[in-house]
């Protein structure tokens, strides 16, 4: 019985030994799972309080955000006053203008009429001229005629005709101051360029230039091919006409 009590106690406080390891067992890893639930409880803590945060900075910048919002729609009143101001403004810009053009229209189709009046006078103004360019030159031949004329001979005495005055302000009459001066200095001093004209008349060189190729077209002057600047003379017959002097000459 001793044998038996004592193998049985031997095997009871075996089994409370292997109990109390696996107690102790138990208990680490309880210990553990607390540990790693208490860690995460934690984590998830912070978490949480991380997103009260945001949700707090949220409802701050909302409400800025709302602020904001109603201060540019404060703004926006006024402006949209003066949009709707402007567009009346506009308006009645627009209609003024649509009345200018009309009007501007008017005056134009008048301003049309009174230049094609112009026209036909300046048309008119050169057709005198060409006439009288036309009386110039058959003036000019008749002058030539009686210049090579023979003397009249009566009763065996020689008669030689007075030479017949010139006018030359009828000769020229189409022309102008400058141009007449022009022909004068040509007459005087023997042929001219452009340039050296352009100096003593005062004129731009393109003004000049028109002026010498009107003279040369008209017939007045000849213009020499060799180079350029052209030099310009006066024809023979201006030159002859040029020379004579108004009245009848001492005989």
């Amino acid at each position: 019985m001793i044998a038996v009590t004592a193998v049985a106690g031997y095997e009871y406080i075996k089994q409370i030994r292997l109990a109390h390891k696996e107690y102790l067992k138990a208990k680490d890893f309880i210990e553990d799972i607390v540990l790693s639930f208490d860690r995460e409880l934690k984590r998830e803590s912070a978490k949480f309080d991380t997103m009260v945060a945001k949700v707090e900075g949220s409802y701050s910048t909302a409400d800025v955000s709302y602020r904001k919002a109603e201060s540019v729609e404060n703004k926006i009143e006024p402006l949209q006053y003066q949009v709707e101001t402007l567009a009346e403004s506009y308006q009645a810009i627009s209609a003024t203008i649509n009345q200018n053009l009309a009007e501007s229209t008017q005056n134009s189709t008048s301003i049309l009429s009174g230049l094609s009046g112009l026209e036909a006078k300046l048309k008119d103004i050169e057709a005198t001229q060409e006439t009288l360019k036309t009386r110039i030159a058959t003036f000019e031949e008749q002058v030539q005629k009686l210049v090579a004329a023979p003397p009249v001979q009566v009763e065996s005495r020689e008669i030689v005709l007075p030479p017949i005055p010139i006018k030359r302000d009828k000769a020229l009459a189409a022309l102008t101051e400058t141009e007449i001066q022009v022909l004068e200095m040509l007459s005087k001093e023997g042929p001219k360029t452009a340039p050296e004209i352009k100096e003593r008349v005062h004129l731009s060189r393109e003004h000049t230039a028109r002026l010498m190729k009107k003279l040369y077209e008209d017939g007045y002057l000849e213009r020499g091919a060799g180079k350029i600047p052209f030099r310009y003379s006066l024809k023979k017959e201006m030159e002859a006409l040029m020379q004579k002097v108004e009245g009848p000459a001492a005989t």
